[in-house]
């Protein structure tokens, strides 16, 4: 199948592309001419201004397709356009990338387009710097790094939703153009999309975007697939199509029989989710009957619940797949009447009927509401306020009460869960709630208030008894019993509950509850760890230290980190060298000259016993004796290199190489403190040192492969190896490895130059 048919092939709710233009002005033109259908000022000056800056701060950068780079900002800022954004959020796509990639100051923009643009640029600016990409199997700081990183785009997005309309729209443009990366970036990028931006597209209700995400992840993650869905799908087009507009014809003829006004449509669902139903129900494409769905939309919300009769009096509805998520919208605030039928032919279709409102905040999501109104003379009046986000709310809620970063990411996947269906009950009072499939009463107490899941001690469905592990059911009418004398939630109970948001109120109930206990156990561990290093703890426990813990860590007081580390949420030793870190900074360890003096002549009386320190690292340190010698990580020493010793205070000797820049700028109140070191020559002394080098290159596929093998030839351990690469294609690679000497090292750096895109190679020097 060529590329052309494959895309040919493409349905689904997509936002509409933009075309292949030739130049950028025209594809700016095409973003004015979409801002015109829906935006009722004519002055988009502020736009122009916003194009020209772009156009010229991006003018020498170019995209991996070739293309001219504003092609990029102009498409995302077209994809805002479509949602009907703001001018603010369109001229915020334009120049989405001109801090990060050009020499444009947020202070210019700031001056140029007022701070309410200037906030939504840093935002996605900050946004650009996170990586998302989850491991199955990660590290602790792989996992408080990625923690740390989804904790700011949240707060990102609590300070502007808008922030996260430009973000989605700068990866959805990616995703479109993938092509052009090598396999392993489209695997990564597809993966993170999927795991990240489609949830949360989908929990801002923005299914234009949310569904063509979907299909381009599938598209990359599972290509084969992908294609043969596609093609399986395209062999029966002609038919399909006859058949949904049988359907649709029928419909609209019942519809407009029984005098209600509509608009009658029919689709076929987009593949990611036909993909998920084959693979949750263990079918083929065949075996999927519901590939169709029919859309009714109406004025009102009456005329919904009307459309709907006048189908169940046509055809026969499949029981139990009747959904009412007008009077229980879902927790996007979808809102839509879904039944499944029996077609003429026996084709089982999709009917979704909801309001011409209700279908804009279906396809926008919060886009629709997230918007600022402005009047003919171009004055801004602020419309409706925005829909709650509750979810939003929640999850900053998560992150002032999770420490544990394995439990927030764990809560906030399962929150994020797509494909998770819900049950919808009743209170007492008629109240709906909405809760994930499978809940118990014990999720429903703790979805009413945090005291009524602590003082819950049974449950009633329906009037009837129940035991706490009952599964609630769609419709069911729940009742907590309550008792002031409750104990409080049972830890089995964690083995019961669903819902993310009840495991959470359990858990912080028992933090709460031994407290006390773990404040205790914290200071002791706090106390131990200081000990066996030999820290003064007393140093490093002043406000200022204490506050920026708290303040990294998310805690509210000193006693709930001393808790967190007592009930081994937080790591003693985290803590500690976070708090050394701080003193480090504000204490420069600074020796006298007399001090310095002093312990080389004390170290030195042994100077005309034929004798010379030996350091198993291979080192020999003129005059001193007693002392540890330990390698600068700063500049990596290796045999051959002329190096030089430097007294620190109270950590023995640091060896550096003489030409290492922390050397070099020393002030001459320090000097005193260098010493002279050399390498020690004995036969058969095989020690390894650790080399780091910094590798410019261009990129291009299999560039790490070549690398790896060079290393690989000369039988050398890589003990790290970090890349990035920037928008302009040019990457850097900072890499450590073992070596036994600088002959060594001399002949690996001669190899890898002669590896083809390799630029230039540096060692590192301080």
């Amino acid at each position: 199948m060529t590329e052309e048919k494959k895309e040919d092939i493409f349905e689904g709710g997509r936002l509409e592309k933009a075309p292949e233009f030739v130049a950028p002005e025209q594809l700016y033109q095409e973003l004015i001419r979409r801002m015109k259908k829906y935006h009722p000022s004519d002055d988009f000056s502020a736009i122009e201004k916003a194009y020209s800056i772009a156009h010229k701060a991006h003018e020498n950068q170019f995209r991996k397709s070739g293309e001219p780079y504003i092609i990029h900002p102009l498409n995302v800022a077209i994809i805002l356009a479509d949602l009907e954004m703001d001018k603010e959020t369109i001229i915020a796509g334009i120049l989405h990338d001109v801090i990060e990639d050009t020499v444009m100051t947020m202070d210019e923009l700031i001056h140029e387009f007022g701070p309410d643009v200037g906030l939504l640029v840093d935002g996605v600016t900050k946004l650009e710097k996170i990586p998302l990409s989850s491991n199955v199997d990660q590290s602790d700081a792989k996992l408080e790094m990625q923690a740390e990183n989804l904790r700011k785009m949240f707060l990102a997005m609590a300070k502007d939703i808008r922030v996260i309309m430009i973000k989605l729209a700068d990866r959805l443009h990616n995703m479109r153009t993938l092509q052009y990366k090598d396999a392993e970036g489209q695997q990564r990028i597809a993966r993170e999309t999927l795991e990240i931006y489609c949830p949360i597209a989908s929990r801002l209700g923005i299914s234009k975007i949310k569904i063509e995400l979907d299909d381009l992840s599938l598209k990359y993650l599972e290509p084969n697939v992908y294609y043969d869905l596609a093609e399986k799908i395209a062999l029966r087009k002609s038919e399909r199509e006859g058949y949904i507009q049988g359907i649709v014809e029928e419909v609209k003829k019942h519809i407009e029989d029984a005098g209600i006004k509509a608009s009658v449509s029919g689709r076929v669902k987009h593949f990611f989710s036909i993909y998920k139903k084959m693979k949750n129900q263990n079918k083929t494409i065949d075996q999927i009957y519901d590939l169709f769905a029919v859309r009714i939309i109406v004025e009102n919300v009456k005329d919904c619940y009307a459309a709907l009769g006048v189908m169940h009096e046509q055809y026969k509805p499949i029981p139990g797949r009747f959904k009412d998520y007008i009077a229980m919208p879902k927790a996007n605030m979808y809102q839509s009447l879904h039944t499944t039928l029996i077609g003429t032919t026996g084709q089982p279709f999709e009917i979704q009927i909801r309001t011409f409102e209700m279908h804009k905040a279906a396809e926008y999501g919060i886009a629709a509401h997230w918007k600022y109104k402005e009047a003919s003379d171009g004055k801004r009046v602020e419309g409706q306020e925005e829909e709650k986000l509750v979810w939003l709310r929640q999850i900053l809620e998560w992150q002032r009460d999770m420490s544990d970063n394995r439990e927030f990411m764990n809560s906030l996947k399962n929150d994020l869960d797509l494909f998770s269906e819900n049950v919808y009950c009743f209170t007492p009072t008629g109240e709906v709630k909405n809760l994930p499939s499978g809940s118990t009463p014990i999720d429903f107490a703790y979805a009413i208030h945090s005291a009524v899941g602590n003082r819950m001690v049974g449950a009633r469905a329906n009037g009837k008894l129940v035991n706490i592990d009952y599964q609630i059911q769609n419709g069911d009418r729940i009742e907590i019993v309550t008792s002031q004398n409750a104990k409080g939630p049972s830890r089995d109970w964690l083995n019961i509950v669903k819902s993310t948001q009840a495991r959470n109120k359990i858990n912080q109930w028992f933090k709460q509850e031994d407290k006390e206990d773990n404040v205790q156990k914290g200071k002791e561990a706090l106390a131990a760890y200081c000990k066996n290093k030999s820290i003064n703890i007393s140093e490093l426990l002043t406000s200022d230290y204490m506050d920026a813990i708290m303040r990294k860590y998310g805690f509210r007081d000193w006693e709930a980190v001393l808790a967190a580390m007592g009930h081994g949420a937080l790591k003693e030793g985290q803590v500690v060298n976070k708090l050394l870190e701080y003193y480090d900074r504000d204490h420069k360890k600074v020796m006298s000259n007399e001090e310095v003096l002093a312990s080389i002549a004390e170290a030195g009386s042994n100077i005309n016993r034929p004798m010379q320190a030996k350091s198993k690292s291979g080192i020999i340190v003129k005059g001193i004796a007693d002392l540890s010698v330990r390698f600068s990580k700063c500049c990596s020493p290796v045999p051959g290199d002329e190096i030089v010793g430097f007294v620190t205070r109270g950590r023995g000797i640091s060896i550096h190489r003489s030409d290492c820049i922390n050397m070099m700028s020393l002030p001459e109140i320090e000097r005193v403190r260098l010493i002279d070191a050399e390498w020690q020559r004995e036969e058969g002394v095989k020690e390894s040192y650790l080399a780091e080098l910094t590798i410019f290159a261009n990129d291009r596929s299999g560039l790490l492969a070549d690398l790896s093998k060079t290393f690989t030839e000369k039988n050398i351990n890589i003990i790290s190896l970090n890349t990035r690469t920037n928008k302009q294609g040019l990457v850097t690679m900072q890499t450590s490895f073992e070596i036994k000497s600088r002959e060594e090292l001399s002949r690996v750096v001669e190899k890898l130059r002669q590896i083809d895109s390799i630029i230039d190679i540096e060692r590192t020097n301080g």
